[in-house]
C-alpha cells in the first residue's frame, strides 16, 4: 500500500475533473470503478476509486482518491492497494507506487 496526502486551494470541481481525466488517460487499462459525493453546509467530499493493470505485478491495482473541501482548503488523500502476489505479506508494491506517482505528477504539473 502507498499513500499520498496534501492540502491546497483551487476550484474543487476543476481539480477533481482534471485528476480523473489525467488518471484515466494516463493508462490504457485505467478505469473509474465507482464514485461518491457528499455535501454539507460549508463542505464537500468526493471519493473516486480507480483500477488499472500493473505490468510490474501482472495483476490489477486500485487507487482510492478522496477530496474534502472546507473553509476554501482542499484536502486530498490517495491510497493504492493490490499489486502483490504473496499470500502473507507484500513483496511487490511497484505497481501501486507507479499508480500513485501518476497522481502526484498530475498535481505537480497543475502547480
Amino acid at each position: 500500500m502507498a499513500k499520498y496526502e496534501v492540502e491546497f486551494s483551487g476550484d474543487f470541481d476543476e481539480v477533481l475533473s482534471y485528476l480523473v481525466d489525467g488518471i484515466l488517460s494516463g493508462s490504457l487499462s485505467a478505469t473509474l470503478e465507482d464514485s461518491s459525493d457528499f455535501f454539507g453546509a460549508d463542505s464537500r467530499c468526493s471519493v473516486r476509486v480507480f483500477e488499472r493493470y500493473s505490468m510490474f505485478g501482472k495483476n490489477r491495482v486500485s487507487m482510492s482518491l478522496t477530496m474534502f473541501e472546507a473553509n476554501d482548503v482542499i484536502s486530498l488523500s490517495a491510497i493504492t492497494s493490490g499489486g502483490s502476489q504473496a499470500v502473507f505479506w507484500k513483496i511487490n508494491t511497484l505497481g501501486e507506487e507507479a499508480f500513485l506517482d501518476k497522481l502526484v505528477e498530475l498535481l505537480e504539473r497543475r502547480g
